[in-house]
């Protein structure tokens, strides 16, 4: 039996919605494991479980519809321009500027390949402004990393500013080059005190453990609005997670190293 396992999946079988079975079989096994538990995986990993935990607890997220296929679809409630997101996908996938909608008739033709592509789908409010990721480690009690913003001054007109699966993966793609992590010294209090706190208040929302990213846009009304809540960030050397980990002044060995004593220091008990 091991002492821990650092646990880094992902999916199961290509299938993202078993993104939290792993935890959930160490769980059963009593082998003390890194990150967050099954139930906190499978929180964040559903969107649409994220959007109404969100909602319940006052949170601004986009507003939102979900199309599933079934009759009575509706985008009235919905202010365009959207932006289509597979329910359960992780790591951008199945968002890009294809996934943006600017009217009612070309949402509708689009739907149906997304359904048949990626199952059932959000359909929410495209949030025009600027993009911060906060990541938070630690264990029992988490604290805020400098706050990243994603550069978006070199995109064109004709492109929406998302960080979708080109500008994440695709090394080859204008979006890939143009939207650089950037950690603004500048931001007024009121707003670096804001982000925070909700990133905060989301990771305890849906009981992360350890490490997490919390996503948010802020509009030009200062309005901020969550998008999304990773509790299983990419921790490869080059992914945000260990940036915002060195700008901490904390270098990667060092910030793995503190992931696996968390998890050693509930096996100990």
């Amino acid at each position: 039996m091991p002492d821990i396992v650092f646990n880094l999946c992902e999916t199961v079988d290509e299938d993202a919605h078993l993104i939290w079975h792993a935890a959930a079989v160490l769980e059963l096994l009593g082998t003390p494991f890194t990150g967050s538990t099954s139930a906190a995986l499978m929180l964040t990993s559903d969107k649409l479980l994220t959007k109404r935990l969100l909602k319940a607890r006052e949170i601004r997220t986009p507003n939102y519809m979900v199309y599933d296929g079934s009759r009575g679809f509706s985008s009235a409630l919905l202010k365009f321009p959207v932006i289509v997101k597979p329910r359960f996908e992780d790591a951008s996938i199945g968002i890009d500027q294809e996934s943006i909608f600017e009217n009612e008739q070309v949402l509708r033709q689009g739907l149906e390949q997304f359904l048949s592509r990626f199952g059932p789908v959000l359909v929410e409010d495209y949030i025009p402004g600027r993009e911060f990721n906060i990541t938070l480690l630690g264990y029992p009690a988490a604290r805020t990393l400098p706050i990243a913003e994603i550069d978006f001054s070199t995109f064109p007109e004709n492109l929406y500013p998302i960080v979708g699966y080109r500008a994440k993966w695709e090394k080859t793609s204008f979006e890939y080059h143009h939207t650089p992590r950037m950690f603004p010294q500048n931001l007024p209090q009121w707003l670096s005190s804001k982000l925070e706190r909700l990133a905060l208040e989301c990771f305890h929302l849906f009981m992360v453990k350890d490490y997490g990213r919390v996503d948010m846009r802020v509009d030009d009304h200062g309005k901020i609005y969550v998008l999304e809540v990773n509790a299983n960030p990419c921790l490869s050397p080059d992914a945000g997670f260990a940036a915002s980990a060195q700008e901490a002044g904390l270098d990667y060995s060092e910030t793995i190293g503190m992931i696996a004593a968390f998890a050693m220091q509930r096996g100990i008990r």
